[in-house]
């Protein structure tokens, strides 16, 4: 004796593919997450770059330390695994230095600014 018929289940499968959906939806945002923090990170090692080498300049012009201070700055610069894109000394003790950060980063490179000199 056969039962009746099986009706079809047109909802059959459906929790898998909204599990995978949503697993997806999860991790592109965590990709997105990670790739801000990446981001922040970089931008923050190209500032602190920035500030150290606009320090050394800045020492450097006013006679504190040897050297001259354009050289002292990229020489800073270079150890933070960085490159010094500008440097001026301004009124001949103010030091401004603009540096860049190339790692291979997908949102584009990362930039620093700083400017010191002595204190007020």
């Amino acid at each position: 004796m056969e039962g009746p018929p099986e009706e079809p289940q047109p909802e059959k499968g459906s929790g898998t593919v909204l599990a995978l959906v949503l697993a997806f939806a999860v991790m592109a945002l965590l990709a997105g997450v990670l790739l801000l923090a990446q981001a922040g990170v970089m931008a923050s090692r190209a500032a602190s770059a920035a500030d150290l080498a606009a320090l050394a300049a800045a020492d450097a012009a006013r006679g504190i330390s040897s050297g001259e201070p354009c050289a002292v700055a990229a020489s800073v610069v270079e150890q933070h695994g960085a490159t010094l894109t500008a440097c001026e000394v301004v009124g001949g003790e103010v030091a401004e230095v603009a540096t860049e950060l190339e790692r291979p980063f997908l949102l584009g490179v990362a930039t620093g600014r700083a400017r010191a000199g002595p204190p007020p």
